[in-house]
C-alpha cells in the first residue's frame, strides 16, 4: 500500500512540473510576440520606419498638417503612444509636419468643381470633402461655400472642404395633349400631374366660325393651345401656360 502511495505521489508531481514547464513556455511564447510601442515623434519618417521594423511594426503614413512647433518633414503625432504593448506586426500610424503655414488659402466661391480642384493642388493643398445642396434660384454646378475661407490664416490641416451647388432633382414626364379639352377639364389634369398653370389666354374662335343663337350654351371654354405643346419634357412643379376660346 505505502508502495502505491509513492508511485502515485510520483505521478501527482510530474504532472504539476509537466504543467507549470507548460505554461512557462506559453508564456515565453506569448511575450516573445509582443513588443512595446517606442517613441517616434521628432524622427523623420525614414529613420521612423527603421526603428519600427526592428520591433517588428509598421509605419502607416497618415494625413499631413501646418504645425509652427514641428520642424517641416518630421512626425508630429502617433498612434498608439509610445510605451504601449501591442503584437508584432502592428501598425503605427503617425502624422508628418508640413512645418509654418506659408501658402494662401485661395477664393473658390462662384468656380466649378475642376477649376477648384486645380487651384487648389497648383498650390500645394488637398482637396477636402465635397458636399452638394440645391438652391432654388441659385447657380448650379458652381461652388458656394468653402473651409477655411479664402485667405484664412492659422489653417492646421492643408485641405479644403466645399460645398458645390447642384440642379434640383425633379420627376419628369412628356407634356400631354390637352387641346380640344375643356378649360376645367384641362386644368384639373396639370394640377394633378404634379404642375400648376401659369397663364390663362383667351382668342376667338376662327374666322368663319360662330356660334348660333340656338346652340346650348358651353360649360367650360376650350383648350387651343399649350405651353409647352404636347410630347415636350415637362418637370414637376412646372408652369404651364393656357391657351383658350372666348
Amino acid at each position: 500500500m505505502r508502495r502505491f502511495f509513492r508511485y502515485l505521489v510520483r505521478v501527482l508531481v510530474l504532472i504539476v512540473v509537466f504543467m507549470a514547464s507548460a505554461l512557462t513556455a506559453m508564456r515565453f511564447a506569448i511575450h516573445g510576440r509582443q513588443t512595446t510601442i517606442p517613441k517616434v515623434v521628432g524622427m523623420a519618417p525614414l529613420q521612423a520606419e527603421r526603428l519600427l521594423a526592428d520591433r517588428g511594426l509598421v509605419l502607416e503614413r497618415g494625413d499631413r498638417f501646418f504645425s509652427a512647433d514641428v520642424p517641416e518633414g518630421r512626425i508630429m503625432s502617433q498612434a498608439p503612444l509610445p510605451g504601449v504593448l501591442v503584437r508584432r506586426g502592428w501598425r503605427v500610424r503617425v502624422a508628418e509636419s508640413m512645418g509654418p503655414q506659408r501658402v494662401v488659402i485661395p477664393n473658390l466661391i462662384g468656380g466649378s468643381e475642376r477649376a477648384a480642384e486645380i487651384n487648389i493642388r497648383r498650390r500645394g493643398l488637398e482637396l477636402g470633402s465635397i458636399a452638394s445642396a440645391t438652391i432654388p434660384g441659385g447657380p448650379t454646378d458652381q461652388i458656394v461655400a468653402q473651409s477655411p475661407p479664402a485667405n484664412a490664416t492659422n489653417v492646421s490641416a492643408p485641405k479644403i472642404s466645399v460645398l458645390l451647388a447642384v440642379p434640383e432633382e425633379r420627376n419628369s414626364f412628356v407634356m400631354p395633349d390637352l387641346v380640344g379639352r375643356g378649360e376645367d377639364d384641362a386644368v384639373n389634369a396639370i394640377v394633378g400631374a404634379g404642375l400648376h398653370v401659369s397663364t390663362i389666354a383667351s382668342q376667338p374662335p376662327p374666322a368663319g366660325e360662330s356660334t348660333p343663337a340656338t346652340a346650348p350654351a358651353s360649360p367650360s371654354r376650350t383648350v387651343v393651345r399649350t405651353t409647352p405643346a404636347a410630347g415636350q419634357r415637362v418637370y414637376e412643379g412646372q408652369g404651364i401656360g393656357l391657351e383658350v376660346t372666348r
